[in-house]
């Protein structure tokens, strides 16, 4: 499954930690050069001290400037860009009526904006090359609704809006584009929801784990892990028909 992805270059957005990280290692492992994008320098550039052939640099994927000037940088170091996997992300709840405009478009830059800006930087090299993995990271939240989510809902159905119109414009160019949609995962953005939980009910941080997880049939979170193998299967080579396609890795939350 990993043959194919030897020398290559990936992008990995919101590597330094969680599912980014655990992305980037299998890429790496599978032989990709990985280029580590995100806020955090030192926590990407410790990520990056793991991987075989890596490199971190500090980007704001919001920022249209600093996303051209990432990817240029990126490309001095490991060449065009082959496999980009948009992971970064953020979330925060709030009923709508305490959503403000600002937390709206905050959710909307980092999880939609930030998916299009490195989208439309990786392309030309994908395009040039008449081969290209663009994996989108989503979540369950771009297939369904959620309760008190409502900006984070918006912006992950963006993502697999996007998704799907891409992968028709490259169709035919030897490029495929996907999201996988995670149910809540082992990450430090899903502890911070369990111990908000926690704090804002009362309640224990089992008995909050345990209200997220009532939905799930597998009754347990989906390790960081099992997203990255996914991931990795999508851009091995043998799916090249796969592609516009929202893979849930729920634990059959969503089917």
């Amino acid at each position: 499954m990993t043959a194919g992805l030897e020398a290559r270059h990936a992008v990995v957005t919101g590597g330094g930690r969680g599912i980014g990280a655990a992305i980037a290692t299998v890429l790496a492992s599978a032989g990709a050069k990985v280029t580590l994008l995100g806020r955090n320098q030192a926590r990407l550039q410790d990520t990056a001290a793991t991987l075989a052939t890596a490199r971190a640099i500090r980007c704001d994927v919001t920022d249209e400037a600093a996303v051209g000037a990432a990817f240029a940088e990126a490309r001095q170091t490991f060449g065009p860009v082959a496999v980009l996997v948009n992971n970064a992300g953020a979330a925060e709840s709030a009923p709508l009526v305490r959503t403000s405009l600002k937390l709206f478009r905050r959710i909307v830059e980092v999880n939609l904006i930030g998916t299009f800006l490195c989208s439309r930087a990786a392309l030309p090299d994908m395009l040039e090359a008449s081969f290209g993995r663009i994996v989108n990271v989503a979540s369950i939240a771009g297939l369904k609704g959620a309760a008190y989510v409502s900006a984070y809902c918006a912006a992950k159905h963006g993502v697999v809006g996007l998704t799907r119109a891409l992968a028709l414009e490259t169709s035919t160019k030897g490029i495929t584009v996907n999201a996988v949609c995670p149910s809540y995962t082992e990450t430090d953005m899903v502890r911070d929801a369990i111990a908000s939980i926690a704090l804002k009910t009362g309640r224990s941080a089992a008995e909050a784990e345990a209200e997220l997880l009532k939905k799930n049939p597998q009754g347990r979170l989906i390790r960081p892990e099992e997203v990255a193998a996914t991931v990795l299967w999508l851009c091995a080579p043998g799916t090249e028909a796969i592609t516009g396609q929202a893979i849930a890795v729920a634990g059959g939350e969503v089917m």
